[in-house]
């Protein structure tokens, strides 16, 4: 599908919104851990530990926020807090979406298999529907790469 150079590769973020709530979230358990600890060093620390977790969580989507991206030639995925890897297409073995029913709710999570790891995306991550990206991605993988076509709905 995307042979032609020109053509810029799919790229699938975060929403913009996520970071933002992250880190007000950090500052909301600051200032709830200084007004209410009453100096209790044990509610405090239990306030900055939360806080450092979203402060962290919010700014690895700043930093990175692009996780998942497609080209004619692979799948760049994430690596570590704020690293890339870049997978070629003759690497991925399977593309599909789990679906489990969690806390009365459906959950789909991504999954791109390539027999050495599996990379999981959830619809947080993609900024989209796990079972749309799927079909793209199926639909920007050449044939070639694996002689077959894999089922994107798992």
């Amino acid at each position: 599908m995307h042979s032609d150079p020109d053509i810029p590769p799919l790229r699938w973020r975060v929403n913009r919104a996520l970071p933002v709530l992250k880190l007000t979230g950090a500052a909301l358990f600051v200032a709830l851990g200084a007004a209410f600890a009453d100096g209790d060093p044990v509610r405090l620390g239990i306030a900055a530990l939360v806080a450092l977790g979203l402060l962290g969580w919010g700014v690895r989507d700043l930093v990175a926020p692009v996780r998942l991206a497609a080209d004619a030639g692979g799948v760049t995925v994430p690596r570590g807090f704020a690293g890339r890897r870049y997978i070629p297409w003759a690497e991925v073995e399977q593309i599909s979406v789990d679906s489990r029913p969690r806390l009365g709710l459906r959950s789909e999570t991504l999954e791109i298999d390539t027999g050495a790891s599996i990379h999981l995306f959830s619809q947080y991550d993609l900024g989209a529907p796990p079972t749309d990206v799927a079909a793209v991605l199926e639909s920007a993988r050449p044939t070639s790469a694996t002689g077959q076509s894999s089922d994107p709905s798992h």
